[in-house]
């Protein structure tokens, strides 16, 4: 502990932003992935080795980062919490969050795991995911209004993130570079695309935050679609204002005016 509140580590921004909402002043919460960085790219110095070590607990997903992964299995002694159960993934796509429900799932997780530790606390930290399952569910029944009524349910993104959003909300999620961030797609497979736009009247292309656009700029430039910016939250820009609520309600005024939503 420090200064009597729990030391945890999250390996990425959405599970930051559930600790610190579900510990309120309980917690000190640290995000080993910093910000601007993509989780799947993490490498760990030393010095975040240590802390993985020496933490309370430890709140990641894996498979979303090697290193996290690998710094887990090897740091006898530390208390871990894998959120995957909870996140019920069921897709090889893993970006549950943008389901704000599961989510709120994996909050009512974090709140019995802290009160495991500090069960003192315990009835704050229940209150708290409760209060936080309200502003989730809240956010769910907007997206729900939101995009209940959408000219076109294709979503085409630049790479394979939004399937659980698009699934939740009634959408069919193609993409440009599959599921690797990384990936670069081969002139095949952005010629499908293309065609895949033009055949079902797709007009606009969802790029993202902190990756490259380029192979989904020149789909949309071969068709005429437009490019719009969406945020897969995987972690906030430096700098950044916003929280995980924000963000989400911008994506979903994004995608109001992309897919044709009255």
């Amino acid at each position: 502990m420090q200064n009597d509140r729990l030391a945890v580590l999250a390996s990425f921004y959405p599970l930051e932003f559930v600790v610190e909402r579900v510990g309120g002043n309980s917690v000190e919460v640290t995000n080993l992935t910093p910000p601007g960085a993509e989780p799947h790219d993490l490498e760990l110095g030393a010095n975040d080795l240590v802390e993985v070590r020496e933490a309370d607990l430890v709140v990641y997903l894996r498979g979303i980062s090697a290193a996290v992964d690998d710094a887990v299995n090897t740091a006898a002694g530390t208390r871990w919490f894998d959120v995957t159960a909870l996140a019920r993934l069921a897709e090889e796509d893993i970006h549950f969050w943008l389901d704000p429900l599961r989510l709120a799932d994996v909050a009512d997780g974090v709140a019995q795991r802290l009160a495991e530790l500090d069960p003192p606390g315990a009835g704050a930290f229940r209150a708290n995911a409760a209060a936080l399952r309200a502003d989730l569910t809240a956010l769910d029944a907007e997206f729900m209004s939101g995009l209940a009524s959408c000219a076109r349910r294709d979503l085409v993104t630049s790479h394979a993130a939004f399937g659980y959003l698009a699934t939740r909300y009634g959408m069919r999620q193609e993409s440009v570079s599959g599921l690797s961030p990384e990936g670069e797609p081969t002139a095949a497979a952005l010629a499908k695309v293309a065609d895949f736009v033009r055949v079902e009247g797709v007009t606009t292309i969802y790029t993202e935050t902190l990756l490259s656009s380029a192979a989904a700029r020149a789909v949309a430039s071969e068709t005429g679609a437009r490019v719009a910016v969406l945020d897969p939250l995987e972690g906030l820009a430096e700098g950044a204002v916003a929280d995980y609520l924000t963000v989400m309600r911008t994506n979903l005024g994004v995608l109001r005016a992309g897919q044709g939503c009255t």
